[in-house]
């Protein structure tokens, strides 16, 4: 064996270093990524194949190697081993292999599959060292529990049950999913009172395509880790665990209590328990109670209806674990009429999605947030229940792992229009959020104005801050991000909040922002201690509550500290609900008490992703988006010497928001400084007309917010939702030009 990797290994040193000269030369790679991967590549390499600890734990990992080296996968192999993965706010996330056809081995043949595997891909020895880097973590703080779930995904159970043998090993008790979880019921899990867990992890990419997982990392709370901890966590721990500090303890051996399954009303049928059965706690049950806890009206109103007049409502799990939990928490409630979408394996559990890659390099992502996607649920639903789109009244949608929602509403026909003359669109979250707030403010007596507070990210819309503002609540704006928008809530619970920018303090050679919070507004009382709303635009929601008894509980009357897609599922169908029972739909509750409210006006939050699925791959990908980033930043030196215009309108400022965060991944240098948070250009005084770029910190990938405002009458309502929807759309297609970022 010792010559055969030594064979290999000098053709493998040949091969790339001609292939990163040969990139580098034509210029498909920069001088930063260029020295990284010369440095990194091959000594990386090295360290796996000598490694004698990984012919034990994945005994054809080398010989999926051998394989590529064979067959010349130069790109893939530095792909591969250029780098570790990246760790980001809520753990690692990234590509378990690069095509189909090695998903497809994986799926068939199991976690040690002979497909190309390395440190910057997702692979079951990439799993087990960060797992035991925090697990040696946890062992310094003295945390003993932790929670395990997994999704959909591509053999998330055999990636959760090794992980759960290594903190078994780490003498760590173990509570495990019996069956693919939401990953909200993993974050309620852990600080649950039968449980006061110290970890959590689910095996998930949310919301990515097939070719993606992930390693989603939560504190004793359920929040992400804060950055300090999280750093410290990566740097001092998980960077340094070696396959020696791999260890794995069969779950079949383990003593009485050590490990604990979490499920449902009854035991899987075929599951093997290990002999663990009577160590079970019903957390799908406890869920579903607390999420009915936050009901203001539906429960009561629903149950004594007709089921014939009751809402209807279709929906779509994604090919996600949803598709149990959202229709049983909806029928729970009184909800006797919802369909579930079936057709093309829509409610299946399946990790290679197909109704979302109609051909190979062309893999589309399960996101209810997105248009495209909402389209294949609706078809799918016309198809399967040929007579019934009409009489349906809304379509719900959660990816892959229930924590992000999507709402299709009906469209009434004088602005229809305006979505291409189909009877429904795809309802923004910033809209979703708006109204939930506007119906909990109107309909929640416990709420106290002066006590109360929201948090939402700084790329959300600016109605919500509009709205709050006229009921005398506080707003905590955040970077992107749950982790951000948790932090500000446990900022203002500590009262650490002032009112203002918080954009850091000014160094010469750079301008750091705040690492959490971007602004402030009404928080300078020091009585707000309530959140009744935690929002990104990215379908994401929750309710955080007031100050929690202690570090490992949720706030008090408050819900999972990260987002959860079927809690907002539930919220929205009571709102429609209340609507259908007022002769009114969600839709035009969203234009008479949001836009036509003259506190507030017509907002329109436009979104695209770049590239529109996935990211631009590999080590040429991150070249592409650093070049774009660089044409942008170069726009912003252009912007602030007057003259620039996008999409016909004159930018009058424009700022770089940046935290530092991703400076571990993209050191600075004399012409590049990563802005994590994004290059913004304002249209207007107010600030409330502008266009942001935020790019990935951890993915190859960025994102084009377009943002607009205008006052509107009854009269003018959708003559100005066109203009604006029309100017939006033409500042994006104008910005991909200047930035050269085209629609592909």
């Amino acid at each position: 064996m010792e010559m055969i990797i030594e064979k290999y290994l000098k053709r493998s040193e040949n091969g790339i270093n001609n292939y990163l000269n040969t990139s580098f030369e034509n210029g498909n790679i920069d001088k930063q990524l260029y020295d990284d991967a010369k440095d990194n590549t091959y000594p990386n390499l090295y360290k796996w194949m000598i490694d004698t600890n990984i012919d034990v734990l994945s005994p054809n990992l080398k010989h999926g190697v051998f394989d590529a080296i064979k067959n010349k996968k130069w790109e893939e192999l530095v792909n591969s081993f250029r780098q570790y993965m990246n760790f980001g706010t809520g753990g690692i996330r990234g590509l378990m292999a690069y095509n189909r056809e090695y998903i497809i081995k994986l799926k068939e043949e199991g976690i040690d599959a002979r497909i190309l595997k390395g440190p910057n891909t997702l692979n079951n020895i990439v799993l087990l060292l960060t797992s035991a880097g925090v697990a040696k973590f946890g062992l310094e703080r003295a945390f003993n529990k932790i929670v395990i779930g997994y999704d959909s995904r591509i053999r998330g159970w055999d990636f959760a049950k090794i992980i759960a043998e290594l903190f078994l090993a780490y003498d760590y008790t173990v509570y495990l999913f019996d069956e693919p979880c939401p990953y909200p019921e993993v974050t309620f899990a852990i600080p649950n009172k039968n449980i006061k867990a110290h970890l959590g992890i689910l095996i998930s990419a949310s919301h990515n395509d097939f070719r993606y997982n992930g390693y989603k990392l939560s504190c004793g709370n359920g929040s992400q880790f804060n950055p300090e901890e999280r750093d410290k966590m990566y740097n001092d721990y998980i960077l340094k665990a070696t396959t020696d500090d791999i260890r794995l303890y069969p779950i079949e051996k383990a003593s009485e209590g050590k490990i604990v399954f979490l499920g449902g009303d009854r035991k899987i049928d075929n599951f093997n328990y290990c002999g663990h059965e009577k160590f079970f706690i019903n957390i799908h049950r406890e869920h579903r109670e607390h999420v009915k806890s936050f009901l203001l009206y539906s429960h009561k109103n629903i149950q004594g209806s007709q089921k014939k007049d009751l809402l209807r409502i279709a929906y779509c799990a994604f090919h996600g674990v949803g598709r149990v939990a959202v229709p049983r928490l909806l029928q729970e409630i009184g909800f006797k009429n919802v369909k579930s979408i079936t057709r093309n394996g829509l409610n299946d559990l399946n990790g290679l999605f197909p109704s979302f890659c109609s051909e190979p390099g062309k893999e589309q992502q399960p996101d209810p947030g997105d248009p495209r996607a909402a389209e294949i649920a609706v078809i799918a639903f016309q198809k399967e229940y040929t007579d019934e789109w009409e009489g349906m009244d809304i379509l719900i949608g959660t990816d892959p792992d229930a924590d992000r929602c999507g709402v299709v509403v009906k469209v009434p026909q004088d602005q229809q229009f305006l979505y291409n003359n189909e009877d429904y669109m795809l309802m923004p979250a910033d809209d979703m959020w708006a109204l939930i707030l506007w119906f909990r403010i109107n309909f929640d007596e416990s709420i106290y104005p002066e006590k109360t507070f929201i948090v939402l990210s700084h790329t959300t819309s600016n109605s919500i801050v509009k709205l709050a503002l006229k009921h005398g609540l506080g707003i905590i704006k955040t970077w992107v991000g749950f982790a951000a928008l948790s932090a500000g809530v446990e900022k203002a619970w500590g009262k650490k909040l002032p009112n203002g920018l918080h954009e850091g303090k000014k160094d010469p050679k750079d301008l750091l922002c705040d690492l959490f919070i971007q602004e402030t507004i009404n928080m300078d009382n020091g009585k707000r201690s309530y959140n009744i709303a935690a929002m990104e635009q990215s379908n994401g929601f929750s309710i955080l509550g007031s100050p929690p008894l202690d570090e490992f509980s949720l706030g008090i009357n408050g819900h999972v500290r990260d987002k959860d897609g079927t809690f907002a599922a539930v919220l929205i169908a009571e709102i429609a609900e209340w609507a259908r029972q007022n002769g009114t739909t969600i839709y035009e509750l969203i234009d008479k008490h949001i836009y036509l409210d003259p506190d507030i006006g017509l907002f329109v939050n436009y979104y695209e992703p770049d590239p529109l699925d996935g990211e631009y791959p590999g080590i040429k990908g991150d070249r592409i988006k650093k070049a774009i980033l660089r044409r942008a930043l170069g726009l912003h030196q252009f912007a602030l010497a007057g003259g620039l215009e996008i999409g016909g309108l004159p930018v009058i400022s424009a700022c770089i928001y940046r935290t530092g965060k991703y400076d571990f991944i993209y050191p600075k240098t004399m012409d590049f400084q990563f802005p994590d948070e994004g290059i913004r250009f304002y249209f207007d005084s107010d600030r409330l007309n502008y266009l942001t770029i935020r790019p990935s910190g951890t993915t190859n990938s960025l994102r084009f917010h377009v943002h607009l405002h205008s006052p509107v009458h009854e009269n003018n309502l959708i003559k100005k939702k066109k203009e604006l929807h029309a100017t939006a759309k033409r500042i994006a297609d104008h910005i991909r030009e200047l930035v050269k970022a085209p629609r592909e």
